[in-house]
């Protein structure tokens, strides 16, 4: 579904799309590219990035930490769309250089993919991490705005782990309920945004969630109508959960990073619900159950 219709693409301001070979930022700029938005797609590798029509690429092979590469991918560009980089240690320096790169290319707008509840006190540490970045973009004087993501739908599949036929979702988040949000709409939302190009969306922070707000133990009974396998939360300690979540050999500083993101539930951090979806594209917010309908591929890892 595309966002509503609004005034035609300016042709002489050409939006940047950084991630575009990703999931997010590759249905930004189908859905700019089927509007007839000027379009640049900023990846890595060229060979990865999707064919459309009208969309020029350019490759910053180094990302977002090579300064030059993107200074140079972004000259000309008037409005960049940055999606969040990667989960990394050095994610924030990386969100820094390209802020820095974007503000020398003389580009004159910034839409962010931030996280809701974004605060440098956030009990989720890479909320903490989406703050500084907005203060970083609101320190060049550009103008901004700020998309703070609510938790993605297709992420509840992959909470859960297989045990003995039931998809367990093991976690601290205690009775508290998120607005997850399915990434198509937030890919409408987004693509909204980019092609308003006016002063009532400068300077704004739009918390863009699904309509309604689960507990892991209701998103469970969402996977068991879906995926018509028996599923279940059961509640863990924040001790239970590192410990559970060690022997898989990630580093530590990724682990907080996902036995936090429970603990922002359990501190009710991602529950507000609000309207942005409906507003900006015309067209009621998906839930959790109409996101899965639509990806299986989602929730294929369950089948068994």
């Amino acid at each position: 579904m595309m966002p509503q219709a609004g005034p035609a693409p300016d042709p002489s301001r050409t939006i940047a799309v950084t991630g575009a070979s990703g999931v997010l930022g590759g249905r930004v700029a189908t859905r700019l590219s089927a509007a007839g938005a000027p379009l640049r797609l900023v990846v890595r590798d060229p060979a990865r990035a999707p064919s459309l029509p009208g969309a020029e690429v350019v490759a910053a092979p180094g990302g977002y930490a090579d300064a030059d590469g993107l200074r140079a991918a972004l000259t000309g560009v008037d409005t960049l769309y940055l999606v969040s980089a990667a989960e990394a240690q050095d994610r924030l320096a990386q969100h820094r250089t390209a802020v820095a790169a974007a503000a020398a290319a003389g580009v004159r707008r910034i839409v962010y993919t931030s996280f809701v509840g974004a605060s440098p006190d956030a009990v989720f540490t890479l909320a903490r991490q989406h703050a500084a970045t907005e203060d970083a973009i609101a320190a060049t004087g550009l103008r901004a705005t700020f998309l703070r993501h609510g938790m993605y739908a297709d992420f509840v599949p992959f909470f859960a782990t297989l045990e003995q036929g039931t998809a367990v979702i093991a976690a601290p988040g205690g009775e508290g309920r998120v607005a997850f949000v399915s990434r198509d709409d937030l890919a409408d939302v987004g693509t909204a945004v980019l092609l308003r190009d006016d002063d009532d969306l400068a300077g704004r922070t739009l918390d863009v969630t699904g309509p309604e707000a689960l507990t892991l133990a209701e998103a469970a009974r969402v996977l068991t109508g879906i995926t018509g396998r028996p599923a279940e939360y059961r509640l863990q300690t924040e001790e239970q959960a590192w410990a559970t979540r060690r022997p898989s050999g990630h580093p530590d500083w990724e682990i907080e990073g996902w036995v936090s993101s429970y603990l922002a539930i359990a501190a009710g951090e991602l529950s507000a619900v609000t309207d942005v979806v409906p507003r900006l594209t015309g067209h009621p917010a998906r839930t959790v159950a109409e996101h899965l309908r639509a990806h299986p591929e989602d929730w294929a890892h369950l089948r068994g």
